[in-house]
């Protein structure tokens, strides 16, 4: 199976990111986290990125805060599909990050999920691995179906309270 990487900016970005691993990690996908700058250390960001493919990655989650160049520095610098998380600081609520993680010049896309939103960007990461994934596109279906029955089993109790 190929891994995934999961990088973030800065450790302060663990508490979001920290939902995307454990999502990963419960789907069973091996993961490489690592803490890359796109401004103080873009040298090392490049070579663990022009790298990944033959390392065995198939995805990379990028997770930054505030000008969120991360996601876009990376996705520069290899074709495999990049997935940004905009981190919510205490700047614009994340809406900086967000506008700087999405708006990608044409021909350098990175799929972009909501603030601070991990656990999508793991699940995103996880169908693109799907593809090509039979065992993980079953463990992925559990799951919808485990969601499905969640909100079934919450309109029941709703109708219920009030008699619908």
């Amino acid at each position: 199976m190929k891994k995934v990487a999961v990088i973030m900016g800065s450790d302060s970005d663990l508490p979001v990111v920290g939902k995307a691993i454990d999502t990963l990690t419960d789907l069973e996908i091996p993961t490489e986290v690592h803490v890359f700058s796109a401004h103080r250390t873009p040298q090392a960001c490049a070579a663990f990125t022009k790298a990944a493919r033959e390392n065995g990655f198939g995805a990379i989650i990028a997770a930054a805060g505030k000008a969120a160049h991360l996601a876009g520095a990376i996705a520069a610098n290899t074709t495999l599909p990049v997935i940004g998380i905009p981190v919510k600081s205490s700047t614009l609520d994340g809406l900086d990050a967000l506008l700087s993680t999405v708006q990608m010049p044409s021909g350098l896309p990175v799929a972009t999920v909501a603030i601070d939103g991990a656990a999508n960007a793991a699940l995103l990461a996880a169908q693109i691995l799907a593809v090509e994934d039979g065992a993980l596109a079953d463990k992925l279906e559990v799951i919808r179906e485990k969601n499905t029955q969640a909100v079934l089993r919450k309109d029941a109790e709703i109708n219920a309270q009030y008699r619908n």
